[in-house]
């Protein structure tokens, strides 16, 4: 290093020993009149015990530094703690190797391998991207999940969080998407960024296993943030997880998937934060910049023009009490594009995956589907399954106040759909179905109805004549995407 170099390091190098306070997982630091502090500058914290952590500045406000420690303050008092700016932004080393890793929630390796050596580094805020250089999302993603691929349609590009309760698998089925997710066609690279904030040492367990088992873990990169870690380290896990997601999508030209749970968890220590800054607390007592917080996540999801990657979210957030206006689901409502919702209803059914359709949706799977992307019949069948279900299950509603002796046949055949409906196409356990078993096993139950022209409305008489069953035997091969 030069000495001109040298000497500038030197000068973004600020020491103090005058911390006024320590309160949860804040430190209050005196600047002295000396300034030359900026806002997410990373510093490094000497304890009086001679251990080093690292933290990150808050808030500036007049000649007082608010730095948020990621290890804890557990250790550290105001009389003996060194504070030491180092003039730079918290970093991640980029490298291709990362995939098919396991990395706490600070981006150091827990998989016993070596710390991944990249000559790119990265804020984890990533770069501002210019809104007019968005592409819109399209090209479908397969899940393998039925429910998913056939009526909610994840598309590249596209932020589509699941909802699901406390107590529900939704961990399991953001495993089993993680195992199954694929792109169709041939000659592209795909690769899942799986971050996880605040989970038990059991759950971290269960997601490393299951991906080792099934060999997913090849094309999966793992950020893990437990319970008993600082909270503020959740704030920085999914912004590690996302950077690293850019670099293999806009940099390698990956298809990459990035599955966050659980963003709950995240806004809990958004909250916890902002009690030890003693702000004055928005709704539920989240602070009121949520919102805004929440986006600079969920916005780094997309396609970039004249990029050949894509970056698609799935967000799970345990929405507390089952209630989904709370602020948590709710924000993410609007900022996102649509929600699958985990039911609690089909769960204690012994559904698997328990996704109910009717709650759901997915704003942009029109661009996905149809002729070219998955096949000429899907948004037809898709639109029947649907009311089908959901007449179904007003029938099923309406019987347990009048009985079922007040049907009338069609009725019936109503009831019978919704319960076949949930034991064969939303009920698939852990199997891996393709988008043309989806839409063919979608076919199947639509034969409840015995006159398909008359009674399936939502689906085009020409379609209904090549895809039905009666007819689908004495058509070519359909199990391909349409030319």
């Amino acid at each position: 290093m030069s000495t001109d170099n040298q000497n500038n390091l030197n000068s973004t190098l600020r020491s103090f020993k005058t911390v006024d306070e320590v309160s949860g997982p804040l430190l209050f630091v005196n600047l002295e009149g000396k300034g030359g502090v900026s806002y997410g500058e990373i510093c490094e914290i000497d304890t009086p015990l001679g251990e080093r952590r690292r933290g990150q500045v808050l808030e500036i406000s007049d000649d007082l530094a608010v730095i948020q420690v990621f290890e804890g303050t557990t250790g550290l008092d105001t009389e003996k703690t060194t504070v030491r700016f180092l003039g730079s932004t918290l970093e991640i080393p980029l490298s291709e190797d990362m995939l098919g890793r396991v990395f706490n929630g600070r981006g150091t390796p827990i998989d016993d391998g070596p710390a991944p050596i990249g000559k790119l580094k990265r804020t984890i805020n990533g770069d501002p991207l210019n809104p007019a250089a968005r592409e819109y999302p399209r090209a479908f993603i397969q899940t393998g999940i039925s429910s998913i691929d056939a009526l909610l349609t994840l598309v590249r590009g596209q932020k589509l969080p699941l909802f699901s309760g406390s107590g529900l698998p939704h961990n399991q089925i953001g495993a089993q998407i993680a195992r199954q997710a694929t792109v169709l066609g041939e000659g592209e690279a795909f690769a899942v960024v799986f971050a996880a904030m605040g989970i038990t040492a059991e759950e971290a367990r269960f997601f490393q296993a299951d991906f080792e088992r099934t060999g997913a873990l090849e094309r999966v990169t793992l950020f893990l943030n437990l319970a008993d870690d600082p909270a503020v380290e959740r704030i920085i896990t999914p912004r590690l997880a996302l950077t690293f997601a850019e670099y293999l999508a806009f940099d390698l030209d990956y298809q990459v998937l990035v599955i966050l749970t659980d963003l709950t968890n995240y806004a809990e220590a958004l909250r916890e934060i902002s009690a030890a800054r003693e702000e004055v607390p928005g709704r539920r007592g989240f602070p009121g910049y949520l919102y805004s917080d929440l986006s600079t996540i969920y916005e780094r999801a997309g396609r970039i023009e004249g990029k050949k990657g894509s970056i698609t979210q799935i967000p799970i957030l345990s929405m507390p009490n089952d209630d989904i206006t709370h602020p948590i689901p709710d924000l993410t409502g609007y900022i996102t594009e649509g929600q699958v919702y985990v039911d609690r209803a089909l769960n204690r059914k012994g559904v698997f995956p328990p996704i109910n359709p009717l709650p759901s949706l997915s704003r942009l799977m029109k661009e996905a589907i149809g002729k070219d992307s998955t096949r000429e019949d899907h948004s037809g069948l898709s639109a029947q399954l649907y009311a089908a279900y959901a007449k179904g299950r007003e029938i099923r509603d309406l019987v347990a106040v009048v009985g079922e002796e007040s049907l009338t046949d069609e009725d019936r055949l109503y009831l019978v759909f919704a319960e076949k409906f949930e034991n064969e196409f939303l009920d698939q356990g852990l199997t891996n179905r393709t988008i043309f078993e989806t839409l063919n096993l979608g076919w199947d139950l639509l034969k409840v109805f015995p006159n398909p022209i008359r009674q399936l409305k939502r689906i085009d008489a020409e379609v209904i004549e090549k895809y039905h069953p009666e007819f689908r035997d004495k058509n070519a091969d359909l199990d391909r995407i349409d030319a």
